[in-house]
């Protein structure tokens, strides 16, 4: 049996522990049972370009965290999206989304926020928080360095690399002696 080198091994099991999180993401709990959660796995080039538009982003906004958090893409192995249909309805009428009725949010326009589209339901939201809490459960399960981020989510969907999602959040994956996603300096 040949030699094979542990990065080469870690690096090669970080896409497997990825798709992993994308089956407890689909797993996780769904309000109503109504699944609209949307999950992918950017590698390689595609994952240099999510990269390369955060730094855009930071350059556009002057906000450093997103250079931060693109060095953190560009050192990683792997990066998770789950996004969601957050514009479809719920059907219970509670008016967390700033409408008084399912049929009148449904009806509302949809506007593109800075970052993502809205407005959003409320359900469809936690059913987004619901699935990163379980992906991430399972990076964590397999020892597999992550963390949440808002901004590759803004990148993601600037890319179009999720069309049907109104949100999109991202999680970067490593398997260093020390995790890279935390105690990280600002540039």
């Amino acid at each position: 049996m040949p030699i094979i080198p542990g990065e080469d091994a870690e690096r090669e099991e970080i896409v497997h522990a990825s798709k992993l999180m994308l089956i407890s993401a689909r797993t996780a709990p769904k309000s109503g049972g109504v699944d609209d959660i949307l999950t992918a796995i950017v590698v390689g080039e595609e994952k240099d370009s999510l990269a390369l538009e955060m730094e855009r982003i930071a350059e556009e906004r002057g906000i450093n965290g997103f250079r931060r958090d693109a060095k953190n893409v560009r050192d990683s192995d792997a990066v998770v999206l789950i996004g969601v249909r957050g514009a479809k309805k719920f059907g219970l009428d509670c008016g967390a989304c700033g409408y008084p009725s399912c049929e009148d949010f449904e009806r509302a326009e949809k506007k593109e926020g800075r970052d993502f589209l809205g407005p959003t339901c409320i359900f469809k939201a936690l059913d987004l928080g619901i699935a990163l809490g379980s992906a991430v459960k399972t990076a964590s399960m397999l020892n597999v360095d992550n963390r949440i981020m808002y901004r590759i989510g803004v990148a993601a969907r600037r890319l179009k690399f999720m069309p049907e999602a109104s949100v999109i959040m991202g999680i970067p994956l490593s398997a260093k002696g020390k995790s890279i996603y935390f105690d990280r300096k600002w540039p």
